[in-house]
């Protein structure tokens, strides 16, 4: 299950999973456009991205530079039990 994290006023949407077995969270980005969607998808603690559709190299590096700045709290809240993100 992949949960809202940040949403920014061009509508860019960054998501997260639940904490993964093997100690990884993965993210997902969405932006809506014309046709559908700019996506990106990148697996946390190695930063490395995957499936870059729409987004540019500059839009990659400033995304990545949130998501290490944010990474720590992003950690925390995949690690929460499911019922206190629902309520949240």
């Amino acid at each position: 299950m992949m949960w809202k994290y940040l949403a920014f006023p061009d509508e860019t949407q960054i998501a997260y999973s639940d904490l993964r077995e093997d100690g990884t969270v993965l993210i997902g980005i969405e932006r809506p456009r014309d046709w559908g969607f700019d996506s990106a998808r990148c697996l946390l603690p190695s930063y490395r991205w995957f499936d870059i559709d729409g987004f540019t190299q500059e839009e990659i590096d400033d995304l990545e530079g949130l998501l290490r700045d944010n990474a720590p709290f992003i950690f925390e809240l995949a690690e929460r039990p499911r019922d206190e993100r629902e309520t949240a």
